[in-house]
């Protein structure tokens, strides 16, 4: 199975998460800052190797806490 961020919103974050293609393990690349966003949309595409390749999807939030308040 390999997997693909399809989307991120909002748009500008797209160099803050990165996918394993392998695993489907989401990082962050980035800092978060709960100022500017509280919340982050994801877009996930999973697709396997077969003949024709079969295609899912999932939709992953991440909600950012503001814990230094």
């Amino acid at each position: 199975v390999i997997y693909e961020i399809e989307s991120i919103v909002p748009p500008s974050a797209t160099d803050v998460f990165s996918i394993d293609a392998n695993t489907g393990e989401i990082t962050l690349t980035g800092e978060l800052d709960f100022e500017t966003f509280t919340l982050y949309d994801l877009n996930v595409k999973a697709k396997d190797k077969g003949t024709p390749p079969l295609l899912g999807h999932c939709k992953v939030l991440v909600e950012v806490l503001d814990v230094n308040d």
